[in-house]
Order: structure tokens, then C-alpha cells, then sequence
């Protein structure tokens, strides 16, 4: 997908760097909260990932501090990320912060880790879901804007501007890419008894709501946050990679098992990447939801036999 002509340019980071080790701890930790589901794992993985990471801030910190006072030229400073980094602290700028950024991570995941992901459709369980899901985004995003008064954290709705040929061109391929793939995945797999039983217009209904709001919550989280946290540090494929990571786990646990991996993490890699070339979270938020009325409907035509057999090959 070529890049919106109106989109900003991307940060300039360093290709390699030892905050990736702390990116990755806390990273990993979505896996044992949701894959392995071991709690106590995920929390160490937390405090390491965020120990090393203040390790790494204040190492780099001095290095920068010892390269501004040695940059006289500004052309190379501009040029070398870390020589830039060193040159706006020392004016007062405060670059971003990997520990700061990583705990947000680390809030979020903490928050979604507290409630089991096991798809409901009763009150209570449509109560807790929005309660954590709701604050694995608000408290992040409330910390960045008034404690850490960095506005790390944005929804950039309309992004780059209008849409593109090409990328009205994909909405008609994730649709028709979703119908070939995954009533195939779903019915065959038998992932679709992860899902509770739809065989009533309010429970149709309430799945209806579900899938989407979920939807929505994956882009604001992954990619609005953790994505767009770690692409303030990180190369964009190291960026896309960590937050896949996280993206695919959480998928897991709510009930995309047996070979869905297989289509989760190109999904994930491939949201970021839209995201990355569109910073349009209405273009992504599309995207998702087109997939899912898709999920939609097969989970209503799997519990139900008959229903919609018309619709689909399986």
C-alpha cells in the first residue's frame, strides 16, 4: 500500500538499539498473560521490562549528554537520531522516554490481564469486558496527557485526508478475502465453540455488538497505543513486530486458537502497516470491522445450521 501523500513522515530512531531488549520483555508478558496464562510470569516479565528499560534511558541519557557537547554541526546532528536526541535535551526538549512509554504498555496489559477473555454474552460479562478494555485505553492515554504531559498517545481519526483508489480497492479485498478464509477456519477448526451459542435475535444481536466493540478497541490499543508508542523508539517492522506480539496474544485468549495464529499475526502485521502508511485510525477501524461482520456472520452460521448456507462455501 503506497504511503497517503498528506501522511506525516515517521520519526527518525536508531536501526538497532538496547531498548529493544526492555520492548521485548514487556511485550512477552501479553503472551503469558493471555497464551500460557500464567500471571505471576507476565508480571515479572513487566518489572524486568521496565528495570532494564530505566537501566538503558539513563545509559543512553549520558551518551547523548557526552555527544551534544561534541556536535558543533547541526547538519550532523540533524543526520545521527542519538546526536539530535542529545542536542534537544540539552536545549530543553525532552525526547521521548522508553520507560515512560513502556509503562503505558504495561498499565494497558495490566488492566485487560485482570479479567478472563472468554467470550460472553451475559450483562455481567458485557459489563466487565467494557470496564477493562474501556480502561486499558483511558488510563494509558490519561497518564501520557496529564501525569507525563507528553501527549504520546493520539487517535488520529481521519489521519492523512480522504481515502485513496487503493484504498477503497482493499475494503472490497478484506471482504471478499474474509468470505474464502474464514468460514473454512472457523467451522473447521471448531474455534467457533470458543463463541457461545447465538440461536436467539438478542443473542444475535449482542454478538453483533461484541465483535465490533471489540474491534474497535483492538485499533484504539494495539495500534493507537502500543504501536504507536513503540514506533516513538523503534524502526517500524521492529514496531510492528512487538506489537504483534502482543495484538495475536490477546486474540488467543479470546478465542482465535488451533491454527488462527496463522491468520491473526498477518492481520496484525498488516494493521500496523496500514496504519503506519494511512495515520488514519477511521481507514483501520474499517478495516477491522469489515473483518469481523464477516466473523460475525460465520459465528451465526456455524451455531446455526441452516441459517445462512447460502452464504458460504462451508
Amino acid at each position: 500500500m503506497p504511503a497517503h501523500p498528506d501522511a506525516p513522515p515517521a520519526p527518525a530512531v536508531r536501526t538497532w538499539s538496547w531498548g529493544l531488549a526492555p520492548a521485548l520483555l514487556v511485550c512477552l508478558a501479553a503472551p503469558a498473560f493471555f497464551v500460557v496464562r500464567v500471571p505471576w510470569l507476565g508480571w515479572v516479565l513487566l518489572a524486568a521490562g521496565l528495570a532494564v528499560a530505566l537501566l538503558t534511558e539513563r545509559t543512553d541519557a549520558a551518551a547523548r549528554r557526552s555527544a551534544a557537547a561534541r556536535a558543533h554541526d547541526s547538519t550532523q546532528a540533524a543526520q545521527d537520531p542519538a546526536l539530535s536526541r542529545g542536542l534537544a535535551a540539552a536545549a530543553g526538549i525532552r525526547p521521548p522516554s522508553l520507560v515512560r512509554d513502556l509503562s503505558l504498555i504495561a498499565v494497558g496489559l495490566l488492566i485487560v490481564s485482570a479479567i478472563p477473555l472468554k467470550a460472553e454474552l451475559d450483562n455481567l460479562a458485557i459489563l466487565r469486558f467494557a470496564i477493562a478494555l474501556g480502561g486499558a485505553v483511558a488510563v494509558p492515554y490519561v497518564i501520557s496527557r496529564w501525569a507525563y504531559r507528553d501527549r504520546a498517545i493520539r487517535f488520529p481519526w481521519r489521519g492523512g485526508g480522504r481515502w485513496t483508489r487503493f484504498q477503497w480497492t482493499w475494503l472490497i479485498a478484506v471482504l471478499l478475502l474474509g468470505w474464502l478464509i474464514l468460514p473454512f477456519y472457523f467451522i473447521t477448526s471448531g474455534v467457533y465453540l470458543n463463541w457461545p451459542v447465538v440461536d436467539t435475535p438478542e443473542l444475535i444481536a449482542r454478538l453483533f455488538v461484541g465483535v465490533g466493540a471489540v474491534g474497535i478497541w483492538d485499533e484504539l490499543f494495539f495500534i493507537c497505543t502500543c504501536f504507536a508508542l513503540l514506533r516513538r523508539h523503534f524502526p517500524f517492522w521492529q514496531a510492528n513486530l512487538l506489537q504483534a506480539v502482543v495484538f495475536v496474544s490477546f486474540l488467543w485468549e479470546l478465542g482465535y486458537q488451533a491454527w488462527g495464529p496463522l491468520l491473526t499475526i498477518p492481520f496484525a502485521l498488516l494493521q500496523g502497516f496500514i496504519f503506519m502508511k494511512t495515520r488514519s485510525l477511521a481507514y483501520v477501524v474499517t478495516v477491522h470491522l469489515l473483518f469481523d461482520a464477516v466473523v460475525f456472520l460465520v459465528l451465526v452460521h456455524a451455531h446455526n445450521p441452516g441459517m445462512l448456507d447460502g452464504l458460504f462455501l462451508v
